[in-house]
């Protein structure tokens, strides 16, 4: 670690010197620096200015050869640079691929377990030989699974509300996959018959500018075929007719309203970017990245540890990484401080002990200069 004891800059020189000093060391430098532009300037003022002109592109002749070589050089960095991490991306999309086929056996397994298509081992006879135990021998399954799991995340906890929850009861299986043209993937949510909507699966399918760059295009979700009086997305509002009217029927209006199944009914961006104003492009642009945050949330989180999230294991796991990193930052700005309180004891003591030596050795150091420049 260096200390000023051994580097001088030239405004601890500056300072070392008086009044008189400073005037003449000014001096010198004006002469010497007038004296080194006039070597230069006295044969560019008597040229004419054609002459000039061409001179100044023959300056530009000799320098261009430096400059392409220092532009192909970069450009050959960027070059293998691309290549590199199109090769990465190539090589991270073959593995994603491999193991998603490894992982089907298991969420097979948990799809069949889940919904009661196979019993745990071991829990049919038990259930058969305790008659306390009748109703949940009758029960099948791991009843809401994944509507707990999803309660239990916080993106989309804030999403589903408790009129949601009847629907979401029926849900059986959510998958995803990746599609190739256009790139991105798409969503799969399977339910049983259900007295909501027709749809046995509603998909919600991600088209990225930039299948390795969260960088969303547009979104697509399925059409819900609502059965009349079930649409969780729209809600019912009857108003009172005034009175002395002639009509004395309520009058009933849909409004929208807060729904998961919104989910399936995404932003659309318009075809034309001159049909919306710079606010309205602003707060399109944030229903989108909310859009897809829903979405890779279901996709990289809940899918492949739904049953984590179901237990609420999880959710306990992120609260404990978010307080870490919490606790992360709080010692490193104590161990700052500490660093910050040390290194201004030391100076003061640096300073306290050696001032009188750094002064003469600027002094020294400023003769040294003055002999240097006027040999020169």
């Amino acid at each position: 670690m260096s200390t000023g004891k051994d580097n001088f800059s030239m405004a601890d020189l500056t300072a070392s010197l008086n009044e008189e000093d400073r005037a003449g060391l000014v001096n010198v430098l004006k002469d010497k620096l007038s004296s080194l532009a006039g070597q230069h300037s006295d044969i560019l003022e008597n040229l004419t200015p054609e002459v000039k002109k061409r001179v100044e592109v023959l300056r530009e002749i000799q320098a261009r050869p430096l400059l392409v070589e220092i532009s192909n050089c970069f450009s050959d960095l960027q070059s293998q640079h691309d290549e590199l991490e199109a090769k990465f991306f190539e090589e991270r999309a073959a593995l994603e691929a491999k193991y998603q086929k490894l992982y089907q056996p298991l969420y097979s397994k948990r799809y069949e377990i889940v919904n009661g298509v196979n019993e745990v081992e071991g829990n049919t006879n038990e259930a058969a030989m305790d008659q306390e135990e009748d109703k949940a021998a009758e029960e099948k399954g791991v009843p809401d699974f994944w509507l707990i799991a999803m309660k239990n995340n916080e993106v989309l906890s804030e999403e589903v509300t408790e009129r949601d929850e009847g629907a979401l009861k029926y849900l059986k299986d959510i998958k995803w996959c990746r599609i190739e043209d256009p790139k991105g993937f798409k969503l799969e949510f399977f339910f049983e018959t259900n007295p909501y909507f027709k749809n046995s699966v509603l998909t919600k399918t991600y088209h990225m500018i930039d299948e390795d760059e969260p960088i969303l295009e547009k979104a697509i979700g399925t059409e819900i075929e609502w059965y009349p009086g079930k649409c969780l997305t729209q809600k019912l509002l009857k108003k009172k007719p005034k009175k002395g009217s002639k009509n004395a029927k309520p009058i009933t209006k849909t409004e929208d309203c807060e729904s998961f199944f919104n989910f399936f009914n995404p932003p659309q961006v318009p075809d034309d970017d001159d049909d919306i104003d710079e606010d309205t492009a602003e707060e399109l642009q944030n229903q989108m990245e909310q859009d897809y945050d829903i979405g890779s949330t279901i996709r990289d989180k809940i899918i492949p540890h739904a049953v984590s999230w179901f237990t609420g294991e999880a959710a306990q796991g992120d609260e404990l990484e978010i307080e870490d990193d919490d606790d992360d930052d709080e010692d490193i700005d104590e161990d700052e401080d500490e660093d910050i309180e040390d290194d201004e004891e030391d100076e003061d003591d640096d300073n306290d002990d050696d001032e009188d030596e750094v002064k003469t050795k600027k002094k020294v150091q400023y003769s040294i200069f003055l002999s240097q420049l006027y040999s020169v």
